[in-house]
């Protein structure tokens, strides 16, 4: 089977177009094509008046080597790659009584993948989470945007399927793959209930709402295998001897044994960071980025980013990618658009009491009247925040806080027009876009939440965004505040072996201990991750 890249058919092609254009591209007579199939579609939308589909296309031939030989040097006619995953390691048949399982603490993407790894290499691993399964989990979050109600323990950070649940649903990631993990990922969401499309869509998504059935469906295949959940089971305290962890403590009073842990807490599991580095497990501080989320009508981003194409059944909603490295009274610091959200809503997301906290969310039809995305500047520990490992935890909730106060101290998020951020005024009524946030927005300034230097970093970035963007600087474009928690600020930093430097048998994995940044290479983390475990287990 070949592997043919960069086939290029204009929008609303007829469906025999493709086979023709393989055809074309090989320079075959059309019978020595058995049959092919799409594995990537994306579009070229830079001429708007002529937007391509761009197609990646698995093909079976009458004579591949034939074919192959007449494209030696050509990198769009490769033989197909092998994707499939084969586990590096299998449980040994017999344990030694008493021997404890590998436990996986959390149960967001890189801890759902590790737990589902290691079930199905057969180790019967054991996951802890803080939270509630996933569906009590909607209810509380839920209970925060119609009502004002926190739950400490189950909100839009904490609970099964992790922060990535209230979110766009995004499955795309630009780390490198050489090993194809990431189709691993999406295969096995496709078989709990993701839509095929995701494996061909050059930036699938999935959704909340279909988040929620695949989770459930995933969470069955692991007990089915032998694993087992702990819910409302968060992780208190370590037990660490000579280097080496031995036990968890947790919340509801378990001493649970354990010589193999992976830590997939999460980016806001704040306390679960101070509890480590008071244990003495090396954790550092890490770059991450502050700012708001941006509001616009996702009719202005359509017809910005496709022209008269804009509505285009193929094309969806239409995202963008933002980025602008500061010259003037911001020099060195770069702002750049974070976690876009075609078509959906700016939500609450916070996880500690007397603070505001924004994200975005979609659900898969993008159909909701607003486009947003966080807006953000990037920040660094040694300039901006280097008193220790723990100071970007500080520097956020003082931010937080402060969003508290500035949208009145009752989990409303301070908001402010992009005019009127410009023009260096509070905002005092709304204009053309109406914001989304629940529980509300109260209009002021966000200058008395976020640093000085990031709205100087708004102020030079906006404009050009602009340019880039038509409509993205208009005057009636709405910025929320504040969003924080675009990272993890630590690292619980590992070496190649996957164990924490100083604490053998602590596998750090995932975003929250700065090893990824989104649902799918989070999931992809959680894969590797499991797999040393497994190969350590099995010697």
């Amino acid at each position: 089977m070949l592997r043919i890249a960069d086939l290029r058919l204009p929008l609303g092609h007829a469906p025999d177009a493709l086979a023709d254009a393989i055809v074309c591209r090989l320079d075959i007579v059309p019978a020595a094509l058995i049959e092919w199939r799409v594995v990537r579609r994306a579009n070229d939308a830079r001429r708007k008046s002529a937007i391509l589909l761009v197609y990646s296309v698995d093909v079976t031939l009458a004579d591949e080597a034939a074919v192959l030989g007449r494209f030696p040097d050509d990198p769009h006619v490769r033989p197909t790659p092998e994707t499939g995953y084969r586990p590096v390691a299998t449980a040994p048949s017999t344990t030694p009584p008493g021997a404890p399982r590998p436990v996986v603490i959390g149960a967001g993407p890189c801890g759902l993948f590790a737990a589902l790894i290691l079930a199905q290499s057969g180790f019967r691993p054991i996951l802890v989470d803080r939270g509630k399964p996933v569906r009590e989990r909607t209810k509380d979050t839920w209970g925060l945007w119609r009502r004002g109600v926190l739950n400490l323990e189950s909100n839009v950070q904490f609970g099964e399927g992790g922060a990535g649940t209230f979110s766009d649903g995004k499955l795309w990631s630009q780390i490198k793959d050489p090993r194809h993990l990431g189709r691993k990922v999406l295969t096995e969401f496709v078989a709990a209930g993701a839509p095929a499309e995701i494996l061909t869509e050059a930036h699938p998504h999935i959704g909340t709402f279909r988040l929620v059935t695949m989770v459930e469906a995933m969470r069955a295949q692991i007990v089915a295998l032998g694993g087992e959940y702990r819910w409302q089971a968060r992780v208190d305290d370590v037990e660490i001897a000579g280097g080496r962890l031995h036990a968890l403590h947790l919340s509801t009073g378990e001493r649970l044994a354990a010589t193999h842990v992976i830590l997939a807490p999460g980016h806001s599991a704040r306390d679960t960071f101070a509890m480590l580095h008071a244990a003495g497990v090396h954790v550092e501080a890490k770059p991450f980025s502050i700012g708001v989320r941006i509001e616009h009508p996702q009719s202005w981003i359509d017809r910005a980013r496709f022209g008269p194409c804009a509505g285009h059944p193929d094309l969806g909603a239409a995202a963008y990618t933002l980025s602008h490295h500061c010259t003037g009274v911001a020099a060195g610091r770069t702002v750049y658009s974070f976690c876009m959200c075609p078509g959906g809503k700016v939500v609450a997301a916070t996880s500690e009491v007397g603070r505001v906290v924004t994200n975005g969310m979609s659900q898969y039809s993008r159909a909701e009247f607003n486009a947003n995305s966080g807006l953000v500047v990037g920040i660094d520990p040694a300039r901006d925040y280097p008193d220790g490992p723990l100071a970007g935890v500080e520097l956020q909730r003082a931010l937080e806080s402060a969003a508290y106060v500035a949208g009145g101290s009752s989990y409303a998020a301070p908001g402010q027009l992009v005019g009127d951020l410009l023009a260096g005024r509070p905002s005092t009524r709304l204009g053309a876009v109406a914001p989304s946030y629940a529980p509300g927005v109260h209009l002021t300034d966000l200058a008395d939440c976020l640093p000085a230097f990031a709205i100087d970093a708004f102020r030079e970035a906006l404009p050009v965004f602009g340019r880039q963007i038509a409509g993205y600087d208009h005057p009636d474009a709405m910025m929320t505040g504040v969003e924080t928690r675009t990272s993890s600020p630590v690292r619980i930093t590992r070496g190649r072996d996957f164990q924490s430097l100083n604490t053998a048998g602590l596998y750090p994995a995932g975003e929250g201990a700065g090893y990824a940044g989104g649902i799918l290479s989070a999931a992809i983390d959680g894969i590797k991750v499991a797999e040393a475990v497994a190969l350590s287990i099995a010697g």
